[in-house]
């Protein structure tokens, strides 16, 4: 048997490949980077796991694979054979980990999406600031809807596909039976005793479930984009996030997403959660700053060499 120092065991676990309990083997995690693998990618993974590992492979609970048992002097060649056929192994230290998406983009409640997304995210801040050192590992979910099956709200940048109502009274019939009041599946709609009808917002979604219910058309869509909510995170502790109070366009998500990655790079403290910093600083500041996006002015101060376009 191979004797493997810890300084070896740190350096391959920043390459994704981690040891396991038996001490002797490895699992190395290959990244999906949407959640998606076709078919081709799948005889890879079954011809690698079966030639250099044990011949099990494993989803993880943020949709990469894990290839199991593989031996220390396997390692290099399992890496050389998926590098052939474009995979390639990471999603581990203090950086920007891999994008977590629903799938939203097939799904017949998705409102956005959320591969594609993914898919974006990955090029732009996996990938793109794969070589900036963060204070913490930073996470990013990404949900098609309010199901939230993907449970972005505890990312540490969790992103919600939303469609917000508009009622015009105007246009309204006052039926006997409401479609938008059966339509609304968390009870935000509702009709008076004039048979007017009202969308209480603070209880209201944003899942688009209303909009077009209506035979008359008195229920359009005001706003279709993302919700943001920031800070969340759920293991060993647990942190409820802070939501953005808008909803927010395509140009705008990325922007929101780029400054809260500087803003936690330029003043989180090594070890300390994105949701921690937040707290510390209190949610105000936090917000304040982002919105402002004064951080941007102090990017390249802040990233020094480290990220490369």
């Amino acid at each position: 048997m191979t004797e493997v120092t810890a300084e070896v065991k740190k350096a391959l676990k920043g390459r994704g490949i981690i040891c396991l309990r038996d001490g002797e083997h490895y699992a190395a995690r290959v990244l999906t980077v949407d959640g998606v693998l076709n078919a081709d990618e799948l005889r890879t993974l079954t011809e690698a796991a079966e030639k250099f590992g044990n011949g099990n492979v494993a989803l993880t609970t943020r949709l990469q694979v894990e290839v199991q048992g593989i031996p220390y002097e396997n390692i290099e060649p399992f890496c050389a054979f998926l590098e052939e056929h474009g995979l390639t192994t990471g999603g581990t230290g203090n950086k920007v980990r891999p994008i977590v998406c629903c799938k939203g983009t097939v799904c017949t409640h998705g409102l956005i999406d959320t591969q594609a997304l993914a898919r974006e995210l990955h090029e732009k801040f996996y990938l793109g600031w794969h070589g900036v050192t963060l204070p913490h590992k930073f996470k990013i979910g990404i949900g098609g809807c309010p199901n939230n099956c993907a449970k972005p709200d505890i990312n540490d940048f969790g992103i919600m596909g939303q469609r917000t109502p508009d009622y015009c009274e105007d246009d309204c019939k006052k039926c006997r039976k409401c479609a938008v009041v059966n339509a609304c599946p968390v009870k935000a709609a509702s009709v008076d005793e004039n048979r007017v009808m009202h969308i209480d917002a603070q209880r209201c979604t944003g899942c688009g479930k209303c909009i077009d219910a209506c035979n008359f058309g008195a229920v359009r869509e005001k706003q279709r984009g993302y919700k943001i909510m920031v800070g969340g995170f759920w293991g060993k502790r647990r942190h409820l996030p802070t939501v953005v109070d808008k909803v927010f366009t395509h140009d705008e998500l990325l922007e929101m997403l780029e400054r809260s990655i500087l803003l936690f790079r330029d003043q989180g403290k090594v070890g300390e959660r994105f949701g921690d910093y937040i707290e510390r600083i209190g949610a105000e500041s936090f917000l304040a700053q982002l919105e402002s996006g004064e951080v941007m002015k102090r990017k390249d101060e802040i990233l020094s060499a480290e990220l490369k376009k």
